[in-house]
């Protein structure tokens, strides 16, 4: 009889045991959503979708992507975080969703350290100082001489003070020992029309929503965000040009429910990395936004994500910023 249960539980437990792969080797078996908190035609949606039909087609499953903007991207972290962590529900989050929200908030509707678990990267998006090309600026050594010879005169157009655009207008302004008037927007769009009418002096904000004004000749980049000049941009300076050291884009990456089973997170991530890894598909990124390196690693995320929350804690301490 002992000899018999011995065998019982060694063959449920080697059943057991096998369970994981067999779910594995069957997910994906229905549609998977893909949430974000922009509006659908934003940059990010752009960037969701061209990813999402790639990778529905190496899952062999549709990837149905659900906007939800709104409240400084809590609408839609509170609605991915809620989700049945059942490895169907993923979420295509911003740096400050994940990471800044986290100290210019004193509270949110979700917890951006743990209610997600990291999945893989999408990619850096840079940012921009932008004027219209009637502007006397012609480079950012010139716009910094005005605004220290007539501090609180320059206006700089941003998408508001618990955005990435609002906090690298207060950060520029700091480290660049200037006074400038913040003007926040609803929308990157109405401030980019605005800067083009000539009704605002300059513009911070992302790379891919002022692209095309640029390439019209409507809008002249003065400086990019990163450490180094962009593929594409060649011409336009670095803040790090003036300010060493200076390197802040935003990124985009994607995230799931914590909960959610490693083995749909493990594919996912080989299949993003695997989309991402395509030549021509990083040159259609790079044509609307973020520059990619690949999906990564879920613990190299992880560490990025580590990474951030400490540099933005430190900065948001250092500017005085008081989560309200």
């Amino acid at each position: 009889m002992n000899r018999r249960t011995f065998a019982l539980n060694a063959c449920a437990l080697a059943i057991a045991g096998c369970l994981p792969n067999a779910w594995a080797q069957g997910w994906p078996e229905k549609p998977i959503k893909l949430i974000l908190s922009q509006p659908a035609g934003s940059g990010p949606d752009a960037m969701a979708r061209l990813i999402g039909d790639q990778l529905s087609r190496r899952l062999n499953q549709p990837i149905v992507v659900e906007n939800r903007p709104g409240g400084q991207n809590a609408i839609g972290a509170q609605a991915a975080a809620r989700s049945t962590p059942d490895g169907y529900t993923f979420y295509f989050a911003t740096a400050a969703a994940l990471v800044m929200n986290s100290y210019l908030f004193k509270s949110l509707p979700y917890d951006p350290k743990n209610d997600f678990v990291p999945v893989g990267m999408v990619g850096k998006v840079p940012f921009t100082i932008s004027v219209n090309p009637g502007s006397p600026f012609k480079s950012l050594q010139e716009l910094v001489a005005y605004a220290k010879a007539n501090p609180g005169k320059l206006d700089v157009a941003n998408e508001g003070p618990k955005t990435f655009s609002g906090m690298l207008t207060v950060l520029l302004s700091s480290q660049l020992g200037i006074k400038v008037n913040s003007v926040p927007y609803a929308s990157v769009s109405a401030g980019v029309t605005d800067t083009v009418g000539g009704q605002i002096e300059v513009i911070v904000s992302d790379v891919p929503s002022i692209s095309q004004m640029v390439k019209a000749g409507k809008l002249r980049p003065l400086a990019v965000t990163t450490a180094k000049r962009i593929a594409g941009w060649e011409s336009v300076p670095a803040v790090a040009e003036t300010l060493p050291g200076f390197d802040h884009a935003g990124w985009i990456g994607i995230v799931a429910p914590a909960g959610t089973p490693a083995a749909a997170i493990q594919r996912f991530n080989r299949e993003l990395d695997a989309v991402l890894g395509d030549k021509d598909m990083a040159a259609r990124l790079l044509a609307i936004g973020p520059m990619t390196e690949g999906a990564g690693t879920m613990a190299q995320m992880g560490a990025l994500l580590d990474g951030e929350h400490q540099r933005w804690a430190k900065l948001t301490r250092e500017l005085g910023i008081v989560p309200e």
